[in-house]
């Protein structure tokens, strides 16, 4: 036989592609042959493959056998299984820790009240806040204790440690509905300065139980002193209650807020008990009598604001209220770089937060439309920067921005910089022209869009601008 040639029967027989000799010369028929040969042998075996691999009607499937996914991981003398639980959630469970007991309680402490993943999963300063947070709360309930005892004494009984223990939470949870009251239409400036907002809730709280604890002195005064006392702990508690939100988004760094929120409510908790034991140990032994209350009451309270001012000054608020924003635009300005929540939380004034800066424009947000420009002049003011949801004032000592109602955080970035880029060139020209304004308000636009991405990139919301209840207009 030719071996340039084959048969379909050549191919049956040996079940193969039949083998042809390349460096032959085989007519246009041939090849042709030789293809179709080739494509019926091969659509013969997968027919065969077909029939063999088909089940049979009556044949019965052997059950699959899961077998789990999982692995043994030892790390620092402890040894973890890993496995994948069948829907899909990833166990955990330690097989031998053979560490000290020491490094084990550490851990279970870390597990129950920090949250998970830390210190990975949370923004810089949350370990600080946490502890000066335990301090706080430590110190606050021993002084409720002292608190209620002398209310009680002011009264007439004489009531053991315990029992004032448990009559402070009637007294303050009775209160709280009217702080509630007076406090709702303060939420606003809570949003814009919750460090602020925070530290005067605990300074009202020491101010109500410091009035409570003198109510002995003046028995005859007893239901003005104690309304008072327990009125103004009342607004405290409301106080620190709407501002916890953003104090806590401001550490959850992996959308992690629930978790945070409940690690630190059992952070509060614990170290609230551990305030009423030394309450109680305080009021049974030094502060039975009033001499030691006036002793140890003032140094609680010293401890209890101090601990909250460190608190406020770790947490990295990552909103843009006038503040921060006059800040970012200074540190712009000199150095050219978006400082980070971080980079600012220590540099910030928590206690007169609406002072001017020079250096990024001397401005002012907020104020009331009539002091800053006659109604009648708005739409002239307005006509400016049509485009843009700002009205900027130049004054001799400050610059006004009046914001439209629905201006964010980006339109007043925008009229910040403008005013800050037309301060400094009147600096430098020592008098105003009427090209200043224009020149500063391109400079702006040129530099803005690099200037916000980075600055999202470090972090800051820049959706809303907080400034509390300050006036916007609205066309």
């Amino acid at each position: 036989m030719d071996s340039g040639r084959a048969t379909p029967s050549s191919k049956v027989k040996t079940g193969k592609l039949p083998l042809f000799d390349c460096s032959a010369r085989t007519s246009p028929d041939s090849r042709a042959f030789n293809i179709l040969s080739s494509l019926w042998l091969q659509m013969n075996l997968l027919d065969k493959l077909k029939r063999q691999t088909k089940e049979e009607p009556g044949e019965v499937k052997a059950p699959q056998v899961q077998v789990p996914v999982y692995w043994l991981e030892t790390s620092d003398t402890v040894s973890r299984r890993y496995e994948f639980e069948p829907d899909g959630y990833l166990s955990v469970k330690v097989v031998n820790d053979s560490r000290p007991v020491y490094h084990r309680v550490v851990e279970s402490f870390l597990n129950k009240f920090f949250p998970s993943g830390y210190p990975y999963s949370v923004n810089e300063g949350y370990l600080r806040y946490t502890q000066f947070r335990a301090l706080q709360h430590m110190t606050s309930a021993a002084l409720s204790v002292l608190s209620t005892q002398s209310l009680l004494f002011a009264a007439g009984l004489r009531p053991t440690p315990a029992q004032a223990t448990a009559v402070s939470w009637i007294l303050k949870d009775g209160m709280q509905h009217m702080g509630k009251l007076i406090c709702s239409n303060l939420g606003a400036r809570m949003d814009s300065e919750p460090k602020r907002w925070r530290i005067l809730a605990d300074v009202l709280y020491d101010l109500g139980t410091g009035l409570e604890v003198l109510s002995p002195l003046c028995p005859h005064l007893f239901l003005e002193v104690a309304g008072l006392g327990n009125f103004a702990k009342g607004m405290a508690v409301v106080a620190a209650r709407a501002t916890r939100l953003p104090i806590y988004s401001s550490f959850a760094k992996e959308g992690n807020l629930s978790d945070l929120f409940a690690k630190g409510e059992a952070i509060s908790t614990l170290f609230n008990v551990v305030g009423l034991g030394v309450g109680i140990q305080l009021a049974s032994t030094v502060c039975s009598s009033m001499q030691g209350k006036l002793i140890a009451g003032p140094l609680l309270s010293i401890i209890h604001v101090f601990s909250v001012v460190e608190e406020m000054r770790a947490a990295p608020i990552n909103t843009l209220n006038p503040q921060r924003t006059a800040m970012i635009v200074a540190d712009f300005l000199k150095t050219g770089k978006v400082s980070s929540p971080a980079d600012l939380r220590y540099r910030e004034d928590l206690l007169f937060p609406g002072r001017l800066i020079e250096d990024a424009g001397n401005v002012k947000v907020g104020r009331a439309l009539h002091k800053v420009v006659k109604p009648s002049k708005l739409q002239e003011w307005k006509e400016i920067f049509p485009e843009e949801k700002f009205v900027l004032s130049h004054g001799n000592k400050w610059t006004d921005m009046l914001l439209e109602h629905n201006a964010t955080a980006e339109d007043a970035l925008r009229g910040w910089l403008v005013a800050a880029y037309a301060t400094s060139m009147e600096k430098s020209f020592h008098e105003p022209s009427a090209s200043m304004l224009q020149d500063a308000y391109d400079k702006m636009n040129s530099i803005f869009t690099p200037f916000l991405c980075e600055l999202q990139a470090k972090g800051w919301h820049t959706d809303r601008f907080l400034d509390g209840t300050g006036s916007r207009f609205a066309f």
